[in-house]
């Protein structure tokens, strides 16, 4: 976890100050580089080129790690490359890696600034012009600034699905927003031949061929006979008749397969934290959390703590209301983080205790008063730039708080030095997240009035498009406020190999409207959590995480979520 801080400036040389810290040992050195954005001193300099690496991500696929630091050995291999494909080397080394990034990569001889975030857009850089001779690349706005949020904007979220080359040589102002400084030219990401995507070293192929993503478009095939009846009638059919239904368990069985793959890559090479937890979860008990815990309960070792962090925010509005409807009933602490996301957390980690209760599961209650929402506001709408509606605020406070980790702890294994509710402070430094299941899967409420409208073929078409437009969406937002609490966020939904096997399988393979709500989207999800044996959480309906935890509408119902802050 670190940040990357760069300044092109055309009077001057170039300088360059950028943090290419990893994981492990120096994680919490990168949370304050991240709050004060200090110039770093740890960025990756090749010694014998003088090329310089500004890194920030993980390689989960792609390249080699082994023990070793992936800066230092992603370094090598683009030295490597270099000098076999002095033209293209950028493109080939990156078009075969697999995970979350940003990065700037300064090529000291040819005078050329590489920078881009991977291809899902999973980690933050932005862009922001001060006057007109000077660019600045960072992945955080001004936060810390004096200023109003409002007054420190002009940053842009630097589009992902392309790999940007800025020709230091030929440095001059352009009228382009984003880039101020040109030439740029941009090498986009695109669907191709996934047959064909590895490309040897030695191989010569036209720059723009080489950057193809590792999975393909989203099927619109329906692939079920609907002519069927039994198990395949939506009025007939159950979560138990179809989990053991033979055109389901293939399926079934390749998604547990796969997500299983994606979670243990994820977590296997995160440096051991003595006794204390590496991971935790962010957890409102809904069927995409709740299935990555029972997976990661399965690869962990059986001394290691998973902690949940489950979040509810103290609403006046929504207790206003209350108080006016039930009347006073005394109990007014309790009330306060009475929300909708506190009840399924419980249900979910009581369900996880029964699935496993060998496993310590730390269920930590995040409790938010609203004077603290009021002190940290400003401070989360700094970290959001440039998103800057009020659905942003609402979720960035939601994400910001849960990631924190600080609430009350409840443990199914009772040991001497716990109390059960006692203060508490997470202590894993990676989070797993949910992200991406919705949008692949038919989660949104807006996939079940595309079936409403046009049935399978407008269903279909409004998941190509979700899909397609992850890597424009939040997650550099969502990136940009966890990192702030020194955490990393992983999503195991969005590792390739998930997003190559749910986008060739059919749209009746993971989703059939037909089901009511709490079934029939994320079909295939549900059932493969029905088999792990979560029968509870296998059919609770989707619910947003700022309606969940009630962080939306606290002091007015009239804001509108698309409205600027």
């Amino acid at each position: 976890m670190c940040g990357i801080q760069v300044l092109v400036a055309l009077s001057d040389p170039l300088l360059v100050s950028g943090d290419a810290a990893t994981t492990g040992a120096e994680i919490n050195a990168c949370s304050e580089m991240w709050t004060r954005l200090t110039a770093a001193n740890s960025r990756r300099v090749a010694e014998d080129t003088g090329d310089i690496l500004c890194w920030n991500g993980e390689i989960f696929g792609g390249l080699d790690i082994g023990n070793n630091n992936d800066g230092a050995v992603l370094l090598e291999k683009i030295q490597q490359l270099k000098r076999q494909h002095p033209a293209d080397y950028i493109l080939r080394m990156f078009s075969g890696i697999e995970g979350p990034y940003a990065f700037v990569y300064l090529d000291h001889v040819q005078q050329k600034l590489w920078f881009a975030r991977d291809y899902l857009g999973r980690r933050s850089l932005l862009t922001k012009a001060i006057g007109s001779r000077t660019l600045l690349i960072s992945s955080v706005a001004d936060v810390g600034c004096e200023e109003e949020p409002s007054h420190c904007s002009g940053w842009s979220e630097l589009p992902a699905q392309r790999i940007y080359c800025l020709d230091l040589a030929s440095l001059q102002p352009t009228s382009d927003s984003m880039f101020p400084l040109g030439p740029v030219v941009e090498y986009k990401w695109h669907y191709g031949d996934l047959d064909t995507r590895a490309l040897s070293e030695e191989a010569t192929t036209d720059a723009s061929e080489l950057l193809v993503l590792p999975f393909s478009r989203v099927s619109q095939d329906i692939g079920k006979d609907f002519t069927n009846t039994g198990v395949h009638d939506p009025q007939v059919g159950n979560m138990a008749d179809l989990v053991s239904d033979p055109e389901w368990v293939p399926h079934i069985d390749r998604l547990e397969h796969e997500l299983t793959a994606a979670i243990r890559a994820r977590v296997e090479s995160i440096p051991s934290n003595g006794e204390d937890p590496r991971v935790g979860i962010l957890f409102s008990g809904g069927v995409d959390c709740i299935t990555i815990a029972v997976l990661l309960t399965a690869i962990l070792p059986r001394s290691e703590p998973i902690e949940l962090f489950n979040v509810a925010f103290e609403n006046p509005r929504q207790l206003k209301l209350q108080k006016s409807q039930i009347g006073d009933t005394g109990h007014e602490t309790s009330r306060h983080y009475d929300v909708p996301d506190r009840k399924t957390g419980k249900q979910g980690w009581e369900e996880l205790c029964k699935i496993d209760p060998t496993r310590e599961w730390r269920f930590v209650e995040v409790d938010v008063p609203y004077s603290q929402v009021q002190e940290h506001r400003t401070h989360i709408r700094q970290l959001l730039i440039p998103s800057d509606t009020v659905m942003d605020m609402s979720i960035g406070m939601a994400i910001w708080f849960a990631s924190r980790g600080i609430g009350n702890l409840f443990s199914n294994i009772q040991k001497q030095e716990q109390q059960q509710g006692a203060e508490y402070v997470g202590r894993a430094r990676v989070l797993l997240l949910g992200m991406g299941a919705d949008e692949q899967l038919g989660g949104y409420s807006r996939h079940r009035s595309a079936w409403d409208r046009g049935k399978w073929q407008t269903l279909g078409q409004e998941i190509e498009l979700d899909v397609s437009r992850i890597a424009t969406r939040n997650l550099g937002r969502d990136d940009r406020i966890i990192s702030d609490n020194a955490k990393e966020a992983r999503f195991p939904f969005l590792a390739a190999n998930v997003v190559r096997f749910l986008s060739e399988i059919p749209l009746a393979c993971k989703m059939d409207m037909r089901y009511p709500r709490g079934m029939g989207e994320k079909l295939l999800l549900r059932l493969l959590a029905y088999r792990l044996g979560l029968v509870q959480a296998s059919t609770l309906a989707k619910r947003a995480i700022q309606f969940g935890a009630r962080t939306a509408k606290m002091e007015s119902a009239q804001s509108k979520g698309h409205d600027t802050l």
